[in-house]
């Protein structure tokens, strides 16, 4: 069966999972979000190696949940209990194929795209930049309006871009079911304590 999809999602990219101390931080995260806590790894230009070594490392942060953003061999390789597609290689009946049992994400940045993914057969939605962003400097952030109507579709949102433990409730508000953060768990001073403050700003 299925777990429920976590309220709370810290996401890397190619400069965290190359950083020296990226397990040691891993560690604080998991002990501070628990099962509440979804890692996702994400490297759009990590080698092969690279992604699994990266996914390998997070799944076994138990009882923190593994995604897996694009590479679907990894997911099936490391555990993953879902996939986190951004339409450049894989649609979601492509994910479902492979794995039935995960949670099949799409990341969209407006409507349109969110409908297209709930077409496509997506789970729920990667929805973002809330709010502005060094990781999409060009992107102009979507804030809080934009969100109702895509609440509206029917698939669970999970909000990133911008993301800060302060934000929750607002977002909450709208219907939208989890966050995500990138510099928000991986750059904190106390990674245990960002976790920790991120799901219990949901309680």
């Amino acid at each position: 069966m299925r777990p429920p999809l976590p309220r709370v999602h810290a996401v890397t990219d190619e400069r965290v999972a190359r950083r020296g101390d990226f397990n040691t931080v891993a560690m604080g995260l998991a002990r501070g979000g628990g099962p509440d806590l979804a890692f996702h790894a994400r490297g759009h230009t990590l080698s092969g190696r690279e992604h699994f070594e990266l996914a390998r490392t997070l799944g076994g942060h138990a009882p923190s949940t593994l995604f897996v953003s694009d590479r679907l061999d990894i997911a099936l390789a490391t555990g993953a209990v879902g996939v986190q597609l951004s339409w450049t290689r894989w649609s979601p009946v492509d994910a479902r194929r492979v794995q039935g049992m995960w949670w099949i994400g799409c990341s969209v940045h407006d409507r349109n795209e969110a409908e297209a993914a709930r077409t496509g057969g997506a789970d729920y939605l990667l929805l973002g930049p809330m709010f502005p962003t060094p990781t999409h400097p060009g992107r102009e952030p979507l804030g809080l309006a934009a969100v109702r109507g895509i609440v509206r579709l029917g698939l669970p949102v999970i909000a990133i871009g911008g993301i800060e433990p302060r934000h929750v409730r607002a977002l909450a508000a709208e219907g939208v079911s989890g966050v995500a953060a990138i510099r928000g768990f991986w750059d904190a001073a106390d990674p245990a304590e960002a976790a920790r403050s991120f799901v219990e700003a949901w309680r």
